[in-house]
């Protein structure tokens, strides 16, 4: 019998596989799934900033936050790099602002509509 770790769809399975020939009778191979990871955490409630909020348009992973609370921004200056689907979103600034508040941090997992910055 060998034990192997296969993975589905992101599920890693422990299976023990039996080698049989055409003469004998073979068992059914056992699988149970491993332990599943913890659920993601909830989305951060918005900040207490007053302002524009600048929300997550899909879920993904903070990658970078460039700026920071009191910075003046132009519009079409980066606030947050999002990475979804393994590509990189620039979450830019719709207009000329100041950052109230950054609600977001480098490595963060976000769901859509999250808050991430705040602009005055």
């Amino acid at each position: 019998m060998k034990n192997l770790k296969i993975t589905v769809n992101g599920v890693v399975y422990d299976v023990q596989v039996e080698e049989v020939d055409g003469s004998t009778a073979s068992t059914p191979a056992a699988a149970a799934p491993a332990p599943k990871p913890a659920p993601a955490a909830a989305p951060k409630a918005a900040p207490a900033a007053e302002g524009e909020p600048v929300k997550s348009p899909m879920p993904g992973t903070i990658l970078s936050v460039p700026v920071k609370a009191g910075q003046s921004v132009k519009t079409g200056d980066v606030l947050v790099v999002l990475e979804a689907m393994k590509m990189e979103n620039e979450i830019k600034a719709s207009r000329d602002a100041v950052v109230a508040s950054v609600a977001v941090s480098k490595g963060e997992s976000v769901e859509t509509g999250t808050v991430l910055v705040t602009l005055n």
